[in-house]
This record gives C-alpha cells, structure tokens and sequence, in this order.
C-alpha cells in the first residue's frame, strides 16, 4: 500500500531521521535530540519517574506518551493567549519539535495552595489556601538539590538579568490565571506548578520564553470534589494508582479518545 498523505510523510520522516541524530541531553523525564532544522531540538518523553532529588526512582509505563500529550495541549493554548513558547509540534506519540533555547538556570515555582516543601518551611498545613499566588526561585542544580534563592542571589550571581526575572515572574502569574482557570471547568484544583524557561537567540536579538513541559509531572493537580492528588505526589508518596492519576488528567482535558494501560515498576525503589 503506497501512503500519499503528506503528514504521513513527513511523520515517517521524522521518524527514520531520529535514529540518526544525536543526543544533546538526557534529563531525569526527557531526552533531547538533534533537530531537523536549524534551532530545533526532537524532544523525547521517558517513562522515567523519580522524587526527592532522584533519591527515588521508578517506571510508569506510557507515562511519557500523556506527558508528551498534555504538555502539548497545554503549551498550544498559552501560545494562544500570548505567551511565547519552545513548543513547535508533536512528532509521534513521544516526541514533540522544540526550539533551541539557553535554559535559564531557576526553577519557577508558582504556589496557590499550601503543598510540599512550603509547608514543612513555614509551618502551614497542607491544603491551606494561601493569601495570593506565590512565586518562589529555585537553582536547577541536582548536586545541590535544588536551593530556594532569592532575588539578590539571581542578581549578583547573575543567573538571570532584571529585565528576565521581569518577563518570567509576568509570564508565570499569567500562566496561573490562565491554567487555574482551564483546570477549575474540568474540575481539578491547580494547587502549584514548576515552569522553566529559555533564551532564544535571533540574530542579535534575545528573547525569554517558555521551556520545558507542563505536566502531572510538574503540576499538583486536585480533584476539586474529593482533593484526589492527580500528579506526581502519588508516586512521591507512594499513594499507589499513579498512571490512572495521569490518564485522568489527559481524558479530562480530552487529548486522548483511548488512553493506553498503564502500570507503574518499581514504584517503591530507592537508592
């Protein structure tokens, strides 16, 4: 049977050449690949799952099929409303078509809800409400695990410019209105997320925009009704039926007719 479909096509394209491109990076959920064009990278979304700084490590097969999905839905609607992203197109079930960008080295983290590690900081109980959205910095530095800085630290170590830390903390409220919104009319509370964000250069210009992914990975996602954790706390916390969290979270935003079974290995595995 010959195939004419032109995205058919350029899928099985994309596809063959990614065997033959080479390996940028590899991260604890994702791989980066060469692109096939100029500032471009083939994101790949692994099934990897770890917490606690990679102190705890598993599997949840398919996982990087949802996170792939949902990442890709989520990152096309806050294009719409604005916000520039990395997210060029999804390839295949796994992998998606990024820019190229500088990765900024600090972790977003937006708080709407009292949940990990603010909580054991400030003595709050989980679940609290808190007064406004918050955002808190932290240094993607592993060996580290990740310090909470402030801005003084960003400014005189210049991990950011002024006018960057100006862009991302603009872009991260208005990233927490718009997914607070989209989250509440499927019933999910958005209790905190992680954005990370990138430099891209153009010609002699640079302009900061969106990186990463938006998932149940970096997402604490609450069913509304019951508090039903929908993210990677079940994981952390061992609360079992991780992958049917996640398939949740994709069927209810309707990226997929017919999730794929899922199961999780070594859940529990430390080292």
């Amino acid at each position: 049977m010959i195939h004419t479909d032109l995205s058919f096509q350029l899928f099985m394209k994309e596809c063959t050449g990614l065997a033959k491109r080479k390996k940028i990076y590899e991260g604890k959920a994702k791989i980066l690949y060469e692109g096939p064009e100029p500032g471009t990278l083939v994101a790949h979304f692994k099934d990897d799952a770890t917490a606690f700084n990679n102190q705890k490590r598993g599997q949840i097969e398919g996982k990087g099929v949802l996170n792939n999905r949902i990442s890709e839905f989520l990152m096309t609607r806050i294009e719409s409303i604005g916000i520039p992203t990395h997210f060029l197109r999804r390839l295949n079930m796994r992998e998606q078509l990024v820019r190229k960008v500088e990765i900024i080295p600090l972790e977003m983290v937006c708080r709407n809800v009292a949940a990990g590690t603010i909580c054991k900081r400030f003595g709050l109980k989980e679940g609290d409400k808190l007064p406004r959205p918050i955002i808190e910095y932290f240094l993607k530095d592993d060996d580290l695990g990740d310090p909470l800085v402030s801005e003084d630290h960003i400014s005189a170590f210049g991990w950011a410019s002024p006018q960057e830390m100006d862009d991302m903390i603009a872009m991260t409220f208005r990233v927490n209105d718009f997914l607070s919104g989209l989250f509440s009319g499927i019933g999910i509370q958005l209790v905190d997320f992680k954005l990370e964000f990138g430099r891209q250069y153009e010609g002699d210009m640079v302009r900061t925009i969106l990186a990463d992914e938006i998932s149940p990975d970096c997402c604490r996602l609450w069913d509304i009704k019951t508090n039903r954790k929908l993210d990677k706390d079940r994981f952390r916390e061992d609360l079992g039926d991780v992958p049917e969290a996640y398939a949740e979270v994709a069927r209810r935003l309707g990226v997929l007719k017919n999730t794929p079974q899922l199961k999780v290995i070594g859940e529990g595995k430390k080292s």
